[in-house]
């Protein structure tokens, strides 16, 4: 399997000619020809994390595309059909088997409602959390996307949270709103955070990629 980092939060998984997009948003350009899209995982309903732009253009191409969704992206995306998927769900499609965990948006301010999100375990090796520290209870993670920039994130907690799933590899992502030395920043602390646990942390830009 090989996954492909994007601009920001958007991720695609390839395996088998077979592809699988996670949260193609707006902070995204849209995405090149990809090999058959079989699903969209949207973590949560917040614009950077999918647009109807994107799902317009990939379900264009690749109509038989699924979508899975918590609650909340469900009622936000009401004119598209959404599987709704919570916490401990899990879907397989082919070649792609995806265990959902967490349920809640991290805390962005008292003032902001807590929305529906989910993170997201493909074939019991990636994990990506969408927009929250949920942790992928009782599984050994061979490449975590971990965010590294966003309103409601303290780099500590990003760090502790790295520090708990203690990855085999590890690379930053939801970054857009950052500057080059910002990123950069981010990237050295969650570097330490993965060799803590024996990791190896990867410096991953738009279009670059890593093998499972």
């Amino acid at each position: 399997m090989r996954v492909t980092k994007f601009e920001h939060a958007t991720l695609t998984l390839g395996n088998a000619g077979k592809t699988l997009v996670i949260d193609p948003g707006s902070f995204t350009a849209p995405l090149g020809e990809l090999d058959d899209v079989v699903g969209i995982v949207l973590t949560h309903e917040h614009p950077d994390h999918w647009t109807p732009d994107h799902l317009d253009r990939l379900l264009g191409t690749y109509p038989g595309a699924q979508i899975f969704g918590p609650e909340g992206v469900a009622r936000a995306a009401a004119g598209y059909e959404v599987t709704v998927v919570g916490p401990g769900d899990t879907v397989s499609i082919d070649p792609f088997r995806m265990e959902f965990f967490g349920g809640r948006h991290a805390v962005i301010h008292e003032s902001i409602p807590v929305i529906d999100n989910v993170g997201v375990l493909v074939d019991d090796a990636f994990y990506y959390p969408g927009d929250s520290y949920a942790l992928p209870e009782e599984h050994s993670i061979d490449l975590l996307a971990a965010p590294i920039g966003a309103p409601w994130l303290k780099i500590g907690e990003a760090m502790d949270f790295v520090l708990a799933v203690q990855p085999r590899r590890a690379f930053g992502t939801h970054d857009m709103t950052l500057s080059v030395v910002g990123k950069d920043m981010g990237r050295a602390r969650l570097r330490w955070a993965t060799e803590q646990g024996g990791g190896e942390f990867l410096t991953l830009d738009p279009g670059d990629a890593a093998d499972l």
